[in-house]
C-alpha cells in the first residue's frame, strides 16, 4: 500500500451505550476539545472513513426485522451518488411504557473546531428521580467530508463520545440512541452544555455536520444499579486529583479512551519498531495498554478497543452503510477501583492519573477524559478500610520485525494485575477484590511502498470482581475479545482492494456461592470487501463493495440476532431471529 494511505483522517472531538437506528433515519453511535483532536485532512488521502453496564437491556428476537424494504431495490454496478443511510446491527434501546418527558441538549451545526455551548435545565413534569434516561442524536450531512470525532459534556461530565459516517454527494441522515440513566445525578439540577464535532468545512471538502440532540426521561424508580453520584477528576499542582464522598462503597472509573487526530496513534495497531521500514512507527510496536493510577500505584489495566473509523484501512466504501463495532459508540473502559475506596475516603484529594502504555515519548493522538460512578452507603457518613493486596505481574511487550519480500512484525504483549480492599460498611465489612488479565497477539505483514498490507490481531482482556461481605461471595467474569484480521492491496492498475473482519465478542457470568446467578455472551461480528480506483475523481472511481454485519447477544436476559448485509451501498439482507 502507499505511504500512509490507510490512514483516515479522523478529526475532531466526541459524543455511551447506543443504537444506530436506520429505515430513512439511520443510527450512529458517538473529547474535549484538546489539540489532540484537531488535524487538517490531507486532500491527497481518499475520504476517510455500538455491555457497558448492567442497565443494558435488548429487545427479544421478535423485535428484529425480518427484511428490510430496501432489500428489494435494485443494486447498481457500482457505488452511485447516493446509498442506504448508516446502521447498525445492534439491538435497540429499550424504553417503559410509562410518563415521560423531553429536554433538547444541543442543537447546532458544525464547521470548525468552535465548541457549541448551551445550557441544560432539568425536566419541568417528571420529578427528580427516573425509571430511565435516553439520548438521542440526530445527524444529517451532504457532500464530501472525513469522518470526525465528536463528544457531549453536561456539566463537565462526558455523557457521550461518537464518531461520524462519511456522507453521500445526495447527503445522508442518521440517528443514534443511547442509555444514559447512568449520568442521572448530573441531570438532577441546571448544568452547562458543550459539544463539539470538529470539522473542516472549504471548497473540496464541503460537508456541514447538522445534529440535535434530546433527552428523553421516563419517571419511575431509578435502578438498584444506579450511581448515587458522578464526579470528574480535578486539576491540581501535581496533576488531577479525586475527592470522593466519605461514604463510597463502591467506585467506578470510566475512561474514554481513543487514539485519534489523523497522526500514528490512528491507528496504533499497525504502527511497528523503530527499525522497521513502515509509514508510522513507535519505539515498541503496536502494544497499548490503558492504565489508571492511584497516588502512584497501578490501580487498573484495560486493553483499549481497536476502532476502525468510517474511514479506515484506506478504504470508506467498506463503512458508508454499516460502521464497524463501536465506530458510532465509543464505550468507556470501566474501572473498579473500589478495592482503594477506603484509602481515598479520608477526604482529602488523591492524584488519579490515566497513562497509555505503549506510545513513544512525546507523541500525541489519545484521548483519555474521566468519569467516576460513585455508589454511597445511606448508613454510614464515613465508610472507613484499606488496601489489602496489590500485585502487579511484570509487563511483557515484545515486537519483532523480520526483514524480507513480505516485512514482518510479530507482537506479543501482556499484563496483570490483582487488587484487594475491604470498607467497614453499616452491613458489616466488605470485601472486594478485582483481577485483569491483557493479552495482545499480532502478525502484521506489508511489501516495500506498502502496496500490501496487513495484520491479524488479537486482543484479550479478563476481568474477575468478586464482593465478599455478609452473606455468600459473588463473582462476575467478564472475557472479552477483540479480533481484526484483514488485507489491503493496490495493484498495477490503481485499483485498491480491502478484505477485512472485525470481531466484538464478549462472555459474563456471575455466580453467588459457587452457583451461577445471571450471564450474558455478545458476538459483534463486521465483514467487508470493497474496491476502488484510487487519485481519480470521485465519478471515476468505479467502487464495488460488499459488507455485513451480524450481532448476536443472548443469556438469562433473553435473546437478540440481527443480520445486515449491503452491494454498493444497497442494503440487500436485514433479518433477525434467534
Amino acid at each position: 500500500m502507499r505511504s500512509g494511505i490507510i490512514m483516515s483522517m479522523l478529526t475532531g472531538g466526541i459524543l455511551l451505550a447506543s443504537t444506530v437506528l436506520g429505515s430513512g433515519a439511520a443510527p450512529a453511535d458517538a473529547s474535549p476539545s484538546s489539540p489532540s483532536f484537531a488535524s487538517s485532512p490531507s486532500p491527497s488521502s481518499p475520504p476517510p472513513s455500538s455491555a457497558s453496564e448492567s442497565e443494558s437491556e435488548w429487545e427479544p428476537a421478535s423485535a428484529a426485522p425480518s427484511a428490510s424494504a430496501s432489500a428489494s431495490a435494485e443494486v447498481p454496478a457500482e457505488f452511485g451518488s447516493d446509498w442506504h443511510d448508516p446502521l447498525t446491527a445492534a439491538p435497540p434501546v429499550t424504553r417503559p411504557h410509562v410518563k415521560s418527558c423531553q429536554v433538547t441538549l444541543a442543537e447546532a451545526q458544525f464547521r470548525d473546531f468552535t465548541p457549541y455551548r448551551g445550557s441544560y435545565t432539568p425536566p419541568d413534569g417528571c420529578g427528580d428521580r427516573w425509571s430511565k434516561v435516553v439520548l438521542r442524536l440526530d445527524g444529517k450531512v451532504k457532500g464530501r467530508q472525513f469522518d470526525r470525532l465528536g463528544y457531549l459534556h453536561v456539566g463537565g461530565v462526558e455523557i457521550f463520545r461518537t464518531s461520524t459516517p462519511e456522507p453521500s454527494p445526495d447527503g445522508i441522515e442518521w440517528s443514534v440512541e443511547k442509555d444514559v440513566t447512568r449520568y442521572a445525578d448530573t441531570f438532577r439540577s441546571a448544568r452547562d452544555v458543550e459539544m463539539l464535532i470538529g470539522n473542516v468545512v472549504d471548497d473540496t471538502y464541503t460537508g456541514v455536520i447538522d445534529v440535535k440532540v434530546t433527552l428523553t426521561f421516563y419517571v419511575g424508580k431509578p435502578a438498584a444499579t444506579a450511581p448515587d453520584r458522578v464526579l470528574t477528576l480535578a486539576d491540581g499542582p501535581g496533576g488531577t486529583t479525586l475527592t470522593t464522598p466519605r461514604n463510597t462503597e463502591r467506585l467506578v472509573a470510566e475512561v474514554y479512551a481513543t487514539g485519534s487526530g489523523g497522526g500514528c496513534e490512528e491507528y496504533w495497531y499497525l504502527t511497528v519498531p523503530a527499525t522497521a521500514p513502515y509509514s508510522c512507527r513507535s519505539d515498541d510496536g503496536p502494544y497499548r495498554e490503558v492504565q489508571v493510577e492511584v497516588d502512584g500505584q497501578p490501580a487498573g489495566i484495560a486493553a483499549p478497543f481497536p476502532t476502525v473509523w468510517t474511514g479506515g484501512w484506506s478504504n470508506p466504501f467498506l463503512w458508508y452503510v454499516v460502521p464497524g463495532p463501536r465506530a458510532f459508540d465509543i464505550k468507556p473502559i470501566e474501572y473498579d477501583l473500589t478495592p482503594f475506596a477506603g484509602i481515598l475516603n479520608d477526604g482529602r484529594p488523591h492524584r488519579v492519573e490515566v497513562s497509555v502504555v505503549g506510545v513513544s515519548e512525546g507523541r500525541s493522538g489519545w484521548s483519555t477524559p474521566v468519569n467516576v460512578l460513585v455508589w454511597q452507603d445511606p448508613g454510614k457518613t464515613v465508610v472507613g478500610g484499606g488496601l489489602l493486596t496489590h500485585e502487579a505481574g511484570e509487563l511483557t511487550d515484545s515486537a519483532t520485525y523480520a526483514p524480507g519480500t513480505e516485512h514482518r512484525v510479530d507482537t506479543e504483549g501482556g499484563h496483570r494485575l490483582t487488587v484487594s480492599g475491604y470498607l467497614d460498611t453499616s452491613h458489616g465489612r466488605v470485601r472486594t477484590t478485582v483481577t485483569r488479565a491483557l493479552a495482545n497477539t499480532s502478525a502484521h505483514r506489508w511489501t516495500d511502498g506498502e502496496t500490501l498490507d496487513g495484520l491479524d490481531a488479537t486482543w484479550t482482556d479478563e476481568e474477575s470482581v468478586t464482593v465478599d461481605g455478609r452473606g455468600p461471595a459473588r463473582t462476575t467474569r467478564i472475557h472479552r475479545t477483540y479480533t481484526m484480521n484483514g488485507t489491503t492491496t493496490l495493484g498495477a492498475d490503481d485499483r485498491l482492494r480491502t478484505v477485512l473482519t472485525l470481531g466484538d465478542r464478549a462472555d459474563s457470568v456471575t455466580t453467588r456461592n459457587g452457583r451461577r446467578t445471571s450471564w450474558s455472551r455478545l458476538d459483534d461480528t463486521y465483514t467487508g470487501d470493497a474496491t476502488f480506483t484510487v487519485d481519480v475523481p470521485r465519478d471515476q472511481r468505479h467502487a464495488v463493495g460488499t459488507t455485513s454485519e451480524r450481532y448476536r447477544l443472548y443469556g438469562s436476559d433473553g435473546c437478540y440476532d440481527r443480520r445486515l448485509t449491503t452491494r454498493q451501498g444497497v442494503l440487500t439482507e436485514d433479518h433477525g431471529g434467534c
